[in-house]
C-alpha cells in the first residue's frame, strides 16, 4: 500500500471528494472506463439487428430467407453475441475493480479515523457527541460506498453507451442523427435549471431538516416530564412548529425541481424520441434523401439514449450526499492531534508535585475561563477545589490531565512541562475519575483492569474492595466475568465506583478526582470518601466538588471565581476569613435546613 493509501487524509488541493478518493482514483478512473467498453459491446447488437434488418430487406428475397438464411446474417448474429457477452463481462470486471477499491478506501479511512482519534485530545470527545463521531466513521463511510462501489461505474456505462449510439447514428445518417437527438440538448437545459433551483434552496432545506432532528431529540427526552406534569400541548408544539417550516422549505426545494424534471423527462421519453425519428424518418423518406430501411438504426438506437441519462440524473443525488460525507470525513482525519515531545525533547517526572504556574485557558480570544492560576498541589496531600458552576474548576483537572493545553503559562509534573512528558507516561502518573463515567463492552474484571491488563485476579478484586464495589461484583450472573452492558447491569453510582475500583488498580502518584461520588448514595459516599483519603497516601489528590462538606478535611482547598484565585487555605482558616468560602459554606449548609422546614 502505497503511503497516500496508508493516509487517506494527506491533503490535497482538491475538493472534499477528491482528497477523499485520492487513494483509489486511479482505480476508479480504470474501472469506469472498462464500464464504458463495455456498455459500447452491448449495445453492438442493437446494430446487429439494424443490420439484418437491412439485409433481409434490402435483397429483396422477403420471406423466402427463412428458408436459406445467408452467412453474413449468421455472422451478425454470432458477432452480437460475442460482443453482448464480452459487454457484460466488461462490466462485470469494472463493478468487481470498483467494490476492491471502495473495500481498500474504506479499510483505509477507519484506520486512519481510529489512528487519528488515539492522537487527539481527550478534551476533543469530551466537546462532541460520540454520535458525530460513529456518523463519519460509519454512515458517511457507508454514503461513500454508493459513490466509490457504484456512482463511477454507472457514470462510465451511461457516458459509454451514449457516445457509442451518437456516433453510430451520425455514422448512418448524419442529418437525421442531427433530429434524432434535437430532443437531448433540451433534457440538459432543463437539468441545469432544476439543479440550480435545488442549489437555492438547499440550505433552507437542509437547515429544516436539523430543526426536525434537534426537535425530535428534545421531545424525546424530555417525555417523562411531560407525562409528569401533563404539558402536552406545549412539549409538542416546538415539534409541530418544526414539521410546519419543514414541509413549507420541502415545497420550496421540490416545486421547481419537480417541474423542471418533469418537463426534461417528458422531452427524452422513449416514446418522445421514437416519435420524433419515426416523423422525422417520413419526412426524409418521402423527400428521397433515405430508403425505409435506414430509418430502422434510429428507431432502435435513438430511444435508447433516453435511459443512461435519466440514469446519469439519479445518480447525480448520490454525488451529492457524498459531498456532505467527504466533508465530515475530512473533517475527522485532520481534527488537530495532541503534540507529542520529540524523543529527544521528552522529559521523565521526578516525583509527583504539580505545579500550576501563570496558566490561562480560554477556547476563543473572546472566552477566558481561566487565568493566572498558581498553584503547588505537594506529594502525599489532598487538594480540592471548589467556587460556583461556571468558575473553572473541571477546565483545570482537565488540563493536569492534559485534554488540551493551556494556552498560557504551563502545569509540570515532577518539575517536567506535561507538553514534554509522552502521553503513555503521563496516563500511567495521572489517574482520573471523572463525573461522566465511561465503560467499554467488556466483562467487569477488563473494565477494572484496563490500565494495567496484566493486573491479577486478586489485584482486581483488592481494587474492587477498595472502591466498595465488590460485593456488588460478586452478585451479578457471572461475577467479575458478567459483561457491562449485558448481564451486567450497574447503576450510575456503581458504574463510578468500577472507574474507580479502575484508577485504584492503576495505583498512579497523581490522582484527579472529578465529582467522582456525585451518583453515589449516601452510605457509599462516604465510604468511598474514606477509601480514597487511605488511597491517597503518598500521593497527590487533586479533588474537584460542589458540595463543600465533602472536602472540608482536605489539606488545602482553592476557591475560584470567575476563572482565577480569589482564596486558598485551609476549612477552618478559609470560614474565619469571612470571604467567599464562607458565603458558599453557608449556601450549602442553609439547603438542608430549608428542605427539612419545606418538608
Amino acid at each position: 500500500m502505497s503511503s497516500r493509501e496508508a493516509n487517506p487524509s494527506a491533503p490535497e488541493r482538491t475538493g472534499p471528494i477528491g482528497r477523499v478518493l485520492s487513494p483509489i482514483r486511479g482505480t476508479l478512473f480504470v474501472a469506469a472506463l472498462i464500464a464504458a467498453v463495455g456498455a459500447m459491446l452491448t449495445l453492438v447488437p442493437l446494430a446487429g439487428i439494424a443490420h439484418i434488418v437491412g439485409v433481409v430487406l434490402g435483397d429483396g428475397s422477403g420471406p423466402a430467407v427463412a428458408a436459406v438464411v445467408p452467412d453474413e446474417v449468421w455472422r451478425t448474429v454470432v458477432i452480437s453475441l460475442c460482443c453482448l457477452f464480452a459487454g457484460m463481462a466488461l462490466v462485470s470486471l469494472a463493478e468487481l475493480l470498483a467494490h476492491l477499491a471502495d473495500n481498500r478506501l474504506t479499510h483505509g479511512l477507519r484506520r486512519a479515523a481510529v489512528q487519528r482519534l488515539a492522537q487527539v485530545p481527550l478534551g476533543w470527545f469530551t466537546s462532541r457527541a460520540s454520535g458525530e463521531v460513529k456518523q463519519a466513521m460509519q454512515d458517511d463511510v457507508g454514503t461513500l460506498h454508493e459513490l466509490t462501489a457504484h456512482f463511477y461505474t454507472t457514470a462510465g456505462r451511461a457516458a459509454g453507451a451514449v457516445l457509442i449510439s451518437v456516433v453510430y447514428l451520425v455514422l448512418m445518417d448524419w442529418r437525421m442523427a442531427i433530429v434524432a437527438l434535437l430532443p437531448f440538448p433540451g433534457f440538459f437545459l432543463f437539468f441545469r435549471k432544476a439543479l440550480k433551483a435545488s442549489a437555492a434552496n438547499m440550505d433552507t432545506f437542509v437547515a429544516g431538516l436539523g430543526r426536525i432532528n434537534n426537535a425530535v431529540v428534545e421531545f424525546v427526552d424530555g417525555i417523562p416530564v411531560v407525562k409528569s406534569f401533563g404539558a402536552r400541548g406545549r412539549a409538542h408544539r416546538p415539534y409541530h412548529d418544526a414539521i410546519d417550516a419543514f414541509a413549507e422549505a420541502f415545497k420550496g426545494f421540490t416545486r421547481p425541481l419537480v417541474s423542471s424534471m418533469a418537463n426534461a423527462n417528458a422531452l427524452v421519453a422513449p416514446v418522445a424520441v421514437l416519435g420524433l425519428v419515426l416523423v422525422a424518418g417520413t419526412v426524409f423518406v418521402a423527400l428521397g434523401w433515405m430508403a425505409p430501411v435506414d430509418v430502422v438504426p434510429f428507431a432502435l438506437v435513438a430511444p435508447g439514449i433516453s435511459g443512461p441519462l435519466l440514469l446519469l440524473h439519479y445518480i447525480t443525488h448520490d454525488l451529492n450526499n457524498a459531498v456532505g460525507a467527504a466533508q465530515r470525513v475530512n473533517a475527522l482525519l485532520e481534527t488537530p492531534v495532541l503534540e507529542q515531545p520529540a524523543p529527544a525533547q521528552q522529559g521523565v517526572p521526578e516525583g509527583a508535585e504539580v505545579r500550576f504556574e501563570q496558566v490561562g485557558y480560554a477556547y476563543d480570544a473572546q472566552s477566558p475561563v481561566l487565568s493566572g492560576i498558581d498553584l503547588s498541589l505537594r506529594p502525599g496531600t489532598v487538594t480540592a477545589i471548589v467556587g460556583a458552576s461556571g468558575a473553572g474548576k473541571s477546565t483545570l483537572a482537565r488540563l493536569l490531565l492534559r485534554f488540551f493545553d493551556p494556552t498560557e503559562g504551563r502545569i509540570t509534573l515532577g518539575g517536567v512541562d506535561l507538553r514534554q512528558i509522552h502521553s503513555a507516561v503521563l496516563y500511567r502518573r495521572i489517574g482520573f475519575v471523572l463525573q461522566d463515567v465511561r465503560l467499554i463492552h467488556a466483562t467487569v474484571r477488563e473494565n477494572i483492569a484496563l490500565g494495567r491488563p496484566s493486573a491479577s485476579a486478586q489485584e482486581v478484586e483488592d481494587a474492587a474492595r477498595a472502591a466498595h464495589i465488590h460485593e456488588r461484583i460478586v452478585l451479578l450472573p457471572r461475577g467479575y466475568d458478567s459483561v457491562v452492558g449485558e448481564d451486567a447491569q450497574l447503576s450510575g453510582g456503581e458504574r463510578q465506583r468500577v472507574s474507580i475500583a479502575r484508577a485504584v488498580l492503576l495505583d498512579p502518584p497523581v490522582l484527579v478526582l472529578d465529582e467522582a461520588t456525585a451518583a453515589s448514595d449516601a452510605e457509599n459516599e462516604v465510604q468511598i470518601q474514606n477509601a480514597l483519603s487511605s488511597f491517597a497516601a503518598g500521593r497527590t489528590l487533586l479533588v474537584i466538588a460542589h458540595r463543600l462538606d465533602t472536602v472540608m478535611h482536605a489539606d488545602h482547598i482553592v476557591v475560584l471565581e470567575h476563572g482565577r484565585v480569589c482564596e486558598q487555605g485551609r476549612h477552618a482558616e478559609l470560614l474565619g476569613r469571612g470571604g467567599r468560602y464562607a458565603r458558599l459554606w453557608q449556601l450549602g449548609a442553609d439547603a438542608p435546613t430549608e428542605a427539612a422546614a419545606e418538608a
